[in-house]
């Protein structure tokens, strides 16, 4: 069962699944998919009895490949009786997730969020509309029925996201009120399992030009293609409660050791992703690649991964970082992903903790300002306030702190020293420490000055 049945799954996890189960001459895994914010997905798949169509863009593509593992989608807004009585299924011995960063409800702590009102209505048994509450309500009902051990796999870009995941289910679990039946707590220790995992793949949003693409190789309509680049990784915690399909014949890597990987992918390739996205959006760039193809943009790009990030790693087994390095500036210099800048800024507030924000405590702690880093923090605060590109465009603020960065922006607009310090005291971004360090503050101060001017 998967939560969060989005464009990334489907050219991700469903692709793994396929291959999988072709590699190892057995087709018993299926995929019950849930959407969890529109129908949209639903409404595309169900016609199509499930299957669409991946098609790769870029050098070393492979043919379009039609996939048929998906074999249920439920709309979990309409219908959260149907997730919650999926999840405690016995035939599903695996729950996934990619649900993005908020979709996890945290507070400012990490933890579950019990101010949020939707969360707060799950606890107090209303039906289940957010992810933790669907996962819970769904491991109660396979307790109460008897229905065996799960592992639930978060595939989102957080720190030890399963490690996470079981925090806020515990949180979830403590929030309940007394008259909640006891037992639960102790059957989720001893039979369910939260792995971390590491996923890599770039999935842009999909196009009328990809659509006739697919159209033109099927000779009929695909309404849920999805577009995604040649490369495709997945590092999982081999920490299973049941039966998982043998992703490992797929190429998954299953590991006691997710951490390295997933540091090495969240401040290499996803801090540089937000980087260009920030930067190339208040520029005028469109797309990913057309950013990287500024030298100014590139040459900050590569500086980020080699001066501030690189000496903050402990490198897995195996891994060439300076292979790993170039890998990431070829994928993003792909032309025909066409990632828009603006999709990629989507969520700031989210992903610049887990994507560049460790990097500066650890350059901070070790005695140097991270310029490049402090760039990119600089960026997404020039996005926020100005709201504009180069040419007088809008650029969207799609974060669910909106409102919150809107006054803090609104208190420091026309000086860079007072836009800085309002939005470090955005205390769910930066926390109580990075404010108080000046050299980081001065240096955001100056991106941000250099930032406005040069526009």
């Amino acid at each position: 069962m998967h939560l969060g049945i989005g464009a990334f799954h489907r050219a991700h996890q469903v692709v793994f699944t396929e291959l999988a189960a072709a590699a190892a001459g057995r087709d018993d895994w299926g995929i019950a998919g849930v959407t969890q914010r529109s129908a949209s997905v639903r409404d595309q798949l169900i016609p199509q009895d499930g299957l669409y169509s991946v098609l790769e863009r870029g050098p070393d593509a492979a043919p379009l490949r039609v996939l048929g593992s998906v074999r249920e989608v439920l709309f979990g807004a309409a219908d959260s009786a149907a997730v919650v009585d999926r999840i405690a299924d016995p035939a599903v011995r695996v729950v996934t997730l990619t649900v993005t960063e908020k979709g996890y409800r945290r507070d400012g702590a990490g933890q579950l969020n019990l101010s949020d009102p939707q969360v707060l209505a799950d606890v107090q048994g209303q039906p289940p509309r957010t992810v933790v509450g669907q996962l819970v309500r769904g491991l109660q009902r396979r307790w109460e029925r008897g229905a065996g051990p799960v592992t639930v796999l978060s595939c989102d870009n957080l720190v030890g996201n399963g490690d996470v995941l079981r925090g806020l289910v515990h949180d979830f679990l403590d929030a309940l009120p007394a008259s909640a039946p006891g037992g639960l707590a102790d059957w989720i220790e001893a039979s369910a399992r939260f792995p971390c995992s590491m996923v890599d793949r770039i999935v842009p949003a999909t196009t009328a030009e990809d659509r006739a693409d697919a159209r033109t190789v099927l000779g009929l309509d695909d309404h849920g293609v999805v577009v995604a680049e040649p490369f495709s990784q997945w590092v999982i915690q081999d920490d299973f409660a049941a039966d998982r399909p043998a992703w490992e014949l797929a190429g998954a890597v299953l590991t006691k050791d997710v951490a390295a990987w997933e540091a090495v992918k969240l401040r290499m390739l996803n801090a540089t992703h937000s980087l260009l996205a920030y930067l190339g959006a208040l520029r005028g760039y469109d797309t990913i690649a057309a950013a990287l193809s500024d030298d100014h943009l590139a040459a900050a790009a590569d500086a980020l991964m080699v001066e501030d990030v690189a000496p903050t790693l402990r490198v897995p087994d195996g891994l060439d970082l300076a292979d790993y390095r170039r890998g990431v500036l070829r994928r993003f210099a792909n032309p025909a992903l066409r990632h828009r800048t603006v999709q990629v800024a989507m969520d700031g507030s989210q992903k610049l903790p887990v994507r560049l924000l460790g990097t500066v405590r650890d350059r901070l702690a070790a005695g140097a300002v991270p310029q490049h880093a402090a760039l990119a923090v600089a960026a997404w605060m020039t996005y926020v306030a100005e709201g504009r590109d180069a040419h007088g465009r809008e650029l969207p603020l799609d974060d669910p702190l909106a409102v919150r960065l809107r006054a803090a922006t609104a208190a420091g607009a026309g000086d860079p020293r007072r836009l800085v310090d309002s939005l470090l005291r955005v205390e769910e971004i930066f926390g109580a420490d990075l404010p108080e360090h000046d050299g980081f503050r001065a240096a955001l101060t100056d991106h941000v000055a250099r930032l406005t001017v040069n526009r």
